[in-house]
């Protein structure tokens, strides 16, 4: 089964002979090597390079297992160029598999491998090319290695205007796998509901629970589980690391300390497990910091930390909606808006949330996520927030199912979901 990844094989295409290192990143299984060694080999060979001049070199292959040693790596691709006059493509994947742990805890030890890479972007004939699993990889000291020559491109797992044409469904039915077993593409080929869960919940303990475990030498491996947990449960909802210590307490768990829970978070996005949305003050145009959200990058690895039991469409549907304005380039928070209300005779001062506040340049959007509008109080209560922003950029509410496009007087766009998500131009319309 080819499916379709066009988005990415285009930041790829765009940046080719560049004279950067292009580092692809993403969380595992979502999809980096076969971007790499299938859709953009492809169109490699398309365009008449020769399959000579691409070097691919998977490192966590064990028929490779010999060129995670950087010096080796870099003799085995100089042998393997050739022509001086000809252009060469190198894909390296999983680079991370060349750094080894004392490198990548020791700021005062020389990462080998950027050494490597700098010295192939200084052949002129050589376009280079990286997979990695986590951020760690990019951390701003390691990125100086790269003295300004690294350009990175995150992939996701499916989108579900990937996903729907690839399952051979009907919409509805689609949308409800999407939502349940997420966007991971493998999912797509196990033939049943068992194969599936089984799937998703061996990833979650023997490769991201394994990796975050020993990739930062964690002791309390039950209580990394458990903050996943804590977190899946509440997405959508407003924590932080007081907030989840409080309710770690509240189960009798005093061993893990407000400190430990922010490094275990920041794990988490660092092996892009999930992903955080901080608050935005509208109107005082200002970041306000804690309590913040925090969103699954895939939904299926999300239900089975819990075991498949907590399956609330709503704050799915608002995950999915986050994951699909990440995955179309825009830079997402979650807005606040101050306003003042009655209540009781006295005037009170209120904070109304926006569920997204998206940027990318000087393009703005306001986005509410509705499950459902049954009746105009409910109207009222999904658009309270919009109609208090004070400045023109569009407004627009996502509503579950059916629904056609229509705008009211105060300016709101009514989007239905399929519109949102199977157009890539939704937000204009």
């Amino acid at each position: 089964m080819e499916i379709k990844r066009d988005i990415y094989l285009n930041r790829l295409i765009k940046r080719k002979n560049n004279g950067l290192i292009k580092v692809i990143t993403g969380i595992r299984r979502c999809g980096k090597s076969y971007l790499l060694f299938k859709l953009f080999y492809d169109y490699l060979i398309n365009l008449g390079v020769p399959e000579d001049n691409i070097i691919a070199i998977p490192l966590d292959d064990y028929d490779y297992a010999a060129y995670c040693d950087p010096h080796k790596l870099y003799e085995y691709i100089k042998d393997r160029i050739k022509d001086s006059k000809q252009n060469y493509y190198v894909f390296i994947d999983e680079a991370q598999y060349a750094i080894s742990k004392e490198e990548m805890k020791n700021p005062d030890i020389p990462i080998r491998l950027y050494g490597v890479l700098n010295g192939l972007l200084r052949k002129r004939n050589v376009d280079v090319y990286v997979t990695g699993s986590n951020s760690k990889f990019l951390s701003s000291d390691i990125m100086t290695e790269f003295r300004g020559r690294g350009d990175e491109v995150h992939i996701a797992p499916l989108s579900f205007s990937e996903f729907y044409p690839a399952s051979g469904k009907e919409r509805q039915d689609a949308w409800k796998d999407y939502l349940y077993y997420g966007g991971l593409p493998h999912i797509l080929e196990e033939p049943d509901i068992e194969s599936k869960n089984s799937y998703l919940e061996r990833l979650n303990r023997e490769i991201y629970l394994k990796d975050i475990v020993e990739r930062y030498g964690i002791r309390d491996e039950a209580g990394m589980e458990d903050l996943m947990k804590i977190l899946a449960s509440d997405i959508g909802s407003l924590t932080n690391a007081q907030k989840v210590s409080d309710t770690f307490k509240s189960k009798g768990n005093k061993g893990i300390t407000m400190p430990t829970i922010s490094s275990y978070l920041a794990y988490l996005q660092e092996s892009f497990i999930i992903q955080k949305a901080d608050r935005y003050d509208i109107k005082g145009r200002k970041y306000i910091g804690t309590p913040s959200k925090y969103y699954y990058t895939d939904l299926g690895l999300r239900n089975s930390l819990l075991n498949f039991r907590q399956y609330e469409e709503t704050h799915l549907m608002e995950n999915a909606i986050y994951n699909e304005l990440i995955y179309r380039g825009f830079n997402v928070d979650v807005g606040v808006v101050e306003t003042r209300v009655s209540e009781n005779g006295k005037s009170i001062r209120k904070h109304l949330e926006v569920d997204f506040v998206i940027n990318r340049g000087s393009v703005r959007y306001y986005i509410q996520s509705a499950f459902a509008l049954p009746t105009q109080e409910k109207i009222d209560q999904e658009q309270a927030s919009l109609i208090r922003i004070p400045d023109s950029f569009k407004k627009i509410i996502v509503v579950n199912g059916i629904s056609p496009l229509w705008r009211n007087e105060q300016g709101i766009t009514f989007m239905g979901l399929y519109d949102f998500f199977l157009n890539e131009n939704s937000l204009n319309m």
